[in-house]
């Protein structure tokens, strides 16, 4: 009965869902449009400049100066008096799968629908899929989207996960040792992937074989890693480490070469460590004389922590009711055996060592990765890490220039996106209120223009309301 009634609310959803066309979506897309009167928050870390106009043609930004100047004859005008304007997020660990609710084998569905719609919805105009379910699906998708067959970010294709011995979900292939890995890797250059991403399980002659062949091809290798830790990694070629130090196993007591210890034993020996201490300082200043990114993914720890997040009724509308009832439930649990958590420790743990590692001089990226108990939805998930990079000591323009300039960075995209500079993409978030002294205001997205065409959030996420779980 419950698959029956589950197919029935799909059948129902998809009635009320006609807009397949990214043109749907478009709010404006005049030859020339001008932000007039705007909060200007250019991603590079510089103070706001209050009462700008951004100039916008040919899908990129003309000029940027003080409102007043002469506008172009013909322009599209938009008053945009207590609004701001920052440049689009880079979204650098943006699945586009989520966890299927009420099931005995972790099983993650792709989100071919809903999640292109709530990421361009959240201002996000650029992502890194960093991990791919079904990368045909997500090359597909892309094609899609650069075609304007359907709304969404710009997408960076990660390949499937490059996993060994041990996977705990049937999607991912496990490699049969470094000539497996060499082949998978080289397969999906050939059809079109961008990026490619270690898990847990790899050992270190496949991770050695796979950025090897990566790197031949000026492709990047990032990793969440089990087997294999931080310094080692970097050793070995890694170009990006995801998560943080919450998922480093090295300085775990035992660790055996290529394999994974308990995730009990990895948390409970970061509970003991100093943030400041010599063996983290240590790792970090080896992870940046090396050149390694780390990706922060704040949002899905959070969702550990009892009581946290705030639940944000946008972010629960978009749940198909059985993935909201199912992440509820946990939720009310956690918050039953608060006392035992060891994750509000954790968490903070966390956000003391990306503020340390970015501090060093790290190169600190931003994402949010929808997987965990189901807290996290596509772009509200993203607005949130901006916001949680606050939280951990960052200043409101320090967490904006995370999440937009250093994506680009690592991308090597900056020429074309990640600030908000003449010549570069009009990859434009407009909102109401100003992030840069009031962080939560990043949430209340009025315009997301992403090479020039003003998209509609509200119609966006209308759209995608009541499938995440599902589709």
């Amino acid at each position: 009965m419950r698959t029956i009634a589950l197919l029935l609310l799909a059948s129902a959803a998809l009635a009320q869902t006609p807009a397949f066309d990214a043109k749907a979506y478009v709010k404006f897309d005049q030859p020339t449009i001008v932000l007039n009167h705007v909060r200007v928050i250019d991603g590079t870390g510089a103070p706001a400049k209050p009462d700008q106009m951004i100039v916008i043609a040919k899908g990129k930004i003309q000029s940027i100066g003080a409102a007043g100047s002469q506008i172009p004859s013909g322009a599209q005008v938009l008053d945009l008096t207590g609004e701001s304007a920052m440049p689009g997020i880079v979204g650098m660990h943006d699945h586009l799968y989520y966890p299927a609710p009420g099931r005995n084998v972790a099983m993650y569905p792709e989100h071919a629908w809903s999640f292109p719609r709530l990421y361009l919805a959240g201002g996000v105009t650029t992502i890194r899929t960093t991990g791919s379910v079904e990368p045909y699906t997500d090359l597909e998708l892309k094609k899609d989207i650069d075609e304007g067959r359907m709304p969404g970010p710009k997408m960076h294709v990660t390949g499937p996960y490059l996993e060994g011995k041990g996977a705990y979900t049937p999607q991912m292939h496990e490699l049969a040792d470094a000539e497996d890995a060499k082949r998978t890797v080289d397969y999906w250059i050939s059809e079109g992937v961008e990026n490619f991403k270690a898990y847990m399980n790899i050992t270190r002659d496949e991770l050695r074989t796979a950025a090897e062949e990566a790197h031949k091809h000026n492709l990047k290798i990032t990793g969440h890693l089990c087997s294999i830790g931080f310094r080692e990694a970097a050793q070995i070629g890694i170009d990006d480490l995801e998560h943080g130090i919450v998922v480093d196993s090295e300085f775990a007591p035992g660790k055996q070469p290529d394999r994974c210890p308990p995730q009990k034993e990895i948390r409970d020996t970061l509970l003991k460590l100093d943030i400041n201490g010599e063996q983290i300082q240590s790792m970090i200043k080896d992870l940046i004389a090396r050149h390694v990114a780390v990706t922060s993914t704040l949002p899905v720890f959070e969702g550990f922590v009892p009581d946290r997040p705030p639940l944000r009724q946008a972010n629960l509308d978009a749940m198909l009711p059985e993935a909201r009832q199912a992440y509820l439930a946990v939720r009310d649990n956690m918050h039953k055996n608060a006392a035992q958590s060891p994750w509000p420790a954790l968490f903070k743990k966390e956000m003391e060592f990306e503020y340390a590692f970015a501090k060093a001089g790290g190169l600190l990226l931003a994402g949010l990765d929808p997987t965990g108990n189901g807290a996290v939805v596509a772009g509200y998930g993203d607005q949130r890490e901006i916001e949680l990079l606050v939280e951990a000591g960052f200043t409101p323009l320090e967490a904006i220039h995370i999440a937009t300039y250093n994506g680009a960075k690592y991308l090597g995209e900056l020429d074309h996106i990640g600030t908000l500079e003449p010549g570069k993409q009009a990859d434009i978030v407009v909102l109401k209120g100003d992030p840069s002294s009031r962080i939560s205001d990043v949430e209340n997205v009025e315009v997301v223009f992403k090479d020039g065409i003003g998209y509609d959030p509200a119609k966006l996420a209308k759209d995608a309301n009541g499938f995440v779980g599902l589709k």
